[in-house]
């Protein structure tokens, strides 16, 4: 059976069940936003800075308190997406009801715009694992993410959107393509895409495939919202570079260009600076989210162009 044959025959079977999914609870605008970490809860609370949305990491914010208030007064002024890191959605086990319950409460209180979640698993036997591990791609595994995808969507009544992952190895026993496999997840389950661009390059160059044609093989209609990072080198024994997503810097212009390319592919949508580690000071932040809302209004003007030309 040829490739797209294949892939077909994975999405078949549920394509409906997007059109029986509630929309979120808001809209996060087609615009640049910032991660809100700890280190800039009380400056941006003080200065209310122009930027069009925030995202933050879901579980530093389902015990309450402080952290939660602090959220709570900001999501008056913007819109917030919740980006979770512990749900372990591709683990074998089955998802913590407990961790599901308190995304949920979070999720009713906090009415976000976005929720999106990792193609990676972190949890084996009840113990957590620090990390956003990779999965082997394969129909078994496809199969785990799909029913846990619908679990999580049901339980929060609501789409959420899958980032891809950025990866340093992959499972020699894999049989499915990586943008094959989140093209068929969201096929199937009605889910969306969250396309970390960063997340991308990084993995195409670590394993030698071509970046763009892993965008072009996304459905552009499933794609929810970008995200932006910056990323490290390490040189290998041997000279072979490595490319580790630190979230540690300002985005490289590699990734700006590839970006570049999928809003020109896929249209504007809502884009996310992440800066994890040896965070800087907030304008830094701001000055990021502004190179990447110039690029978003660029391609406006594009495809309103075409558009004119069109008619």
């Amino acid at each position: 059976m040829a490739r797209g044959d294949a892939a077909s025959r994975r999405a078949t079977g549920s394509r409906d069940r997007a059109s029986r999914l509630p929309p979120a609870c808001g809209t996060a605008p087609a615009q640049a936003g910032i991660g809100l970490r700890f280190a800039h809860h009380r400056e941006v609370q003080q200065r209310r800075p122009r930027i069009a949305w925030l995202e933050v990491h879901s579980e530093n914010y389902m015990s309450g308190g402080a952290a939660l208030e602090c959220l709570e007064a900001l999501r008056r002024d913007y819109p917030v997406s919740l980006h979770g890191v512990g749900m372990s959605l591709g683990s074998a086990d089955a998802l913590d009801g407990a961790h599901l319950a308190r995304l949920a409460r979070l999720v009713e209180r906090v009415e976000p715009a976005l929720v999106s979640e990792h193609l990676a698993w972190s949890v084996v036997d009840h113990t957590y694992l620090a990390d956003l591990l990779p999965l082997p791609l394969t129909e078994e595994a496809l199969a785990v993410m799909c029913r846990h995808v619908d679990e999580l969507q049901s339980a929060l009544g609501r789409r959420i959107l899958i980032e891809n992952p950025s990866t340093y190895l992959r499972f020699a026993h894999s049989t499915i393509p990586e943008w094959e496999f989140l093209a068929v997840l969201a096929a199937r389950t009605g889910c969306g895409l969250l396309c970390d661009i960063n997340n991308i390059w990084v993995s195409a160059c670590n394993h030698g495939f071509d970046a763009a044609r892993y965008l072009n093989a996304l459905p552009a209609q499933a794609i929810g919202e970008f995200h932006l990072a910056g990323h490290a080198t390490r040189v290998l024994a041997g000279g072979r570079m490595l490319r580790i997503d630190d979230h540690g810097s300002r985005v490289s212009a590699d990734v700006w260009a590839l970006y570049a390319f999928a809003l020109e592919r896929v249209g504007p949508r809502p884009t996310l600076i992440e800066w994890d580690t040896q965070l800087p000071a907030l304008d830094v932040l701001l000055g990021e989210a502004a190179t990447a809302q110039a690029a978003i209004a660029r391609a406006s003007r594009g495809t309103e162009t075409a558009h004119a030309l069109a008619c």
